[in-house]
């Protein structure tokens, strides 16, 4: 394992000042009366609570960086010299129809009413964080030409300051909500779809009742948790005002506004800002039943559930609930987690890695099947980024796993484009972007392609950040097509475990997976042995 600083991180903005370090305490080995910093020990003693969670706010996304035992880098890709599973039927696989550019990356989710996904990815929750709120226009439209599903995730509607209430607290105006779901509907194109997360706040305000009303929304995602932290969702607010205003719609708020102490703090400038909790969710089967027939009832043609690296009770729980609700989609968050507001320490020392929580939910699945009950569909979560482990982990999870959700790696492309934009209009490219050109059109390589899905006006109005997003989501399909034609499967249904080999003993004893060196052993004895 590599080693790990539990004292400092660029995350928290934190250095040792000693190249040496006690590996479990990260303290310096020689800690001075005097230094001037900067470890997390150091920078807590003046600035306290704010050392929790990374920063700053609203301008960054922070991913853990422990290193685990066993992770999917443990895998590699198996490669074929002869045939070819998955080709259109009546199509002989041969050098001239088996080519690469053949391979068929479209995917699909669903009970009974199928969403379908020209790539098998998908965004992380895109909620009530600054950075999410912010960049939305980007995601969103790059999610939409994409052809894959958005997700606009909890408290969007519960921190909207335009928020409209009727006397019984139900939420009856959203504007941010209804831009949210416009903004993507205007360049949906029958693949994917926009859909929207819930937690307790959320149920409380009535979200479900308002984007199914309003908007005719057909899929809800009820959260159980996500990779990156155990407890509810947070954001950081700068305003003792709109602290108050988050307190008084019922939002835990700390420390608590409406202390005076505390507002005395803001006013002096010690306390720079304040954070706004969700309340943890406390599951059991019954009440998890009633609520997923409940938003049926509402009219939701899917209901799916997003939880997180809890252990392997809940994932228990979180697979044979789902089959019995009849569930469309399960996603499975693994740690460490990546997000915009998470604190620090629990992303990196929190929960199941997501090697270990995928290896499990695909015994757990297989287990319901031989039971002879149907298993959700899944995706699964936690730190991917690149077409390898789109392939790695639809192959450990085959043949139950449907696509890869994605959090920072999908919202990277949307940031980059944007600034590109803006870099632009400021005639201040850097390099790493100028030596491809000086126009929007020599710059991103699928600008054309865009045109062409959009329209040549259209395309004036198309945010940079989803020229991003689409040019990435391109990278991944090409790349995954490659890996899947060199493991000889041509669609997604035809990729199985059998695709992957474990570098490591340990990691065949987590995931089942055989490990390199004893994997289709007997096969080649019996070729070597004439049999």
């Amino acid at each position: 394992m590599n080693l790990q600083r539990p004292n400092a991180n660029d995350a928290t903005r934190t250095t040792n000042r000693s190249k040496s370090i006690v590996p479990m305490s990260g303290l310096c080995t020689r800690c001075l009366d005097g230094c001037t910093g900067n470890c997390e020990v150091f920078k807590a003693s003046f600035r306290g609570r704010e050392l929790i969670y990374p920063g700053p706010f609203g301008e960054i996304t922070a991913g853990g960086d422990k290193d685990y035992p066993v992770d999917y880098s443990h895998f590699s890709i198996h490669g074929y010299a002869m045939g070819a599973n998955g080709l259109p039927e009546g199509v002989v696989g041969d050098p001239d129809t088996a080519t690469f550019p053949a391979v068929d990356t479209e995917t699909e989710y669903g009970w009974d009413i199928k969403v379908r996904m020209k790539v098998p990815i998908f965004t992380g929750a895109l909620g009530s964080t600054e950075i999410a709120r912010k960049n939305w226009e980007h995601f969103a439209v790059g999610a939409a030409i994409s052809g894959i599903t958005a997700v606009c995730g909890e408290n969007v509607c519960g921190i909207d300051p335009q928020l409209e209430r009727n006397a019984d607290g139900k939420v009856t105006l959203a504007p941010d909500m209804d831009r949210r779901i416009e903004i993507y509907r205007r360049y949906h194109s029958g693949y994917g779809e926009i859909l929207v997360q819930m937690n307790v706040e959320d149920t409380r305000l009535g979200v479900a009742e308002y984007v199914l009303n309003k908007h005719g929304l057909d899929t809800i995602e009820l959260k159980w948790g996500q990779g990156a932290k155990c407890i509810g969702g947070e954001i950081k607010v700068n305003s003792l005002e709109r602290a108050l205003e988050l307190q008084k719609r019922g939002y835990i708020v700390t420390p608590d506004p409406s202390d005076p102490l505390n507002q005395a703090a803001f006013k002096d400038g010690a306390l720079k800002e304040f954070e706004r909790h969700s309340r943890l969710g406390f599951i059991d089967e019954e009440g998890f039943l009633v609520e997923v027939q409940r938003l049926r009832n509402l009219g939701f043609k899917r209901i799916t559930l997003k939880t997180g690296a809890y252990g392997l009770r809940e994932l228990a729980m979180a697979l044979k609930w789902g089959s019995r609700a009849k569930i469309d989609l399960l996603t499975i968050d693994g740690a460490p987690g990546g997000t915009g507001m998470s604190p620090w320490r629990m992303m990196e020392e929190w929960g199941v890695p997501s090697l270990y929580l995928h290896s499990a939910a695909y015994n757990f699945a297989r287990k319901l099947a031989d039971m002879g009950e149907r298993v959700p569909d899944m995706a699964f979560a936690g730190g991917f980024s690149s077409e390898d482990h789109v392939f790695k982990a639809l192959a450990l999870g085959a043949p139950y796993t449907r696509a890869v959700c994605m959090g920072r790696a999908l919202m990277i492309p949307g940031m980059v484009g944007k600034n590109i934009a803006a870099w632009l209009k400021e005639g201040k490219l850097p390099n790493t972007i100028s030596q491809f050109g000086s126009t929007v059109e020599e710059i991103f390589i699928n600008y054309e392609d865009v045109k062409g899905l959009v329209g040549s006006e259209e395309i004036n109005k198309i945010p940079m950040g989803a020229i991003g997003i689409y040019s990435y989501s391109e990278k991944i399909r090409i790349g995954l097509q490659q890996l899947m034609a060199g493991a000889r499967c041509f669609n997604i249904p035809a990729i199985t475990r059998n695709e992957l080999m474990s570098l490591t003993e340990e990691c065949t004893r987590v995931s089942g997976i055989p490990y390199v060196m004893d994997d289709r052993y007997h096969e080649a004895m019996a070729i070597l042995e004439g049999r």
